[in-house]
């Protein structure tokens, strides 16, 4: 696993020896910034289930211009903290060891893009993630989704839409943008 683009392109990253960690596939990853790239620059970046970290390097590799990482396994915080720390700058990444629910509750600054994965099984925990998305204050530009091809993701945030469905197989990334109103 490496960082596939941007300034820090090839840097390798470690991972963990964990049936429940599956970090995204390197062509989804690549798919999934093809998409973002044009979006990230001087962006707050949220990666709220960590795993390895991998998603939250790769986007300020590729011009954020803060990311923010959360995870609620400790073992696999250690792991982020690991491969943050081969990186140049990384103050302006930082890592949260936090429930992702009890991480939005906490969460006063502006995010300007999310990217969800967590675990495929527990839409339960997506869909209360997603409602208290719904609650901040500041509402996020895009919201990307994570999630099995077979899954209908319903997002009940005003003013979003879902922009694209990306299937890649078993897996899919959904894309929700903010529609800014005239």
């Amino acid at each position: 696993m490496q960082v596939i683009s941007g300034n820090i392109r090839g840097l390798k990253l470690e991972s963990i020896k964990n049936p429940e960690i599956r970090p995204t596939k390197e062509r989804i990853k690549k798919s999934l910034f093809d998409i973002l790239r044009p979006k990230l620059k001087n962006k707050t970046f949220l990666d709220l289930f960590g795993g390895t970290g991998q998603i939250g390097i790769e986007a300020f590799s590729q011009g954020a211009k803060k990311v923010i990482i959360v995870e609620s396994s400790k073992a696999h915080f250690f792991v982020i903290k690991r491969n943050v720390s081969k990186v140049k700058l990384s103050k302006n990444i930082e890592i949260i060891c936090s429930d992702a629910l009890d991480f939005l509750n906490s969460l006063k600054e502006k995010i300007d893009i999310i990217f969800l994965d967590p675990p495929y099984k527990q839409i339960s925990l997506l869909n209360a993630s997603l409602e208290k998305i719904s609650q901040l204050p500041f509402k996020p530009e895009i919201i990307v989704i994570e999630s099995l091809s077979s899954e209908n993701i319903i997002l009940n945030i005003p003013n979003f839409y879902l922009r694209k469905k990306h299937s890649y197989g078993k897996i899919a990334l959904n894309l929700y943008e903010k529609q800014f109103l005239e």
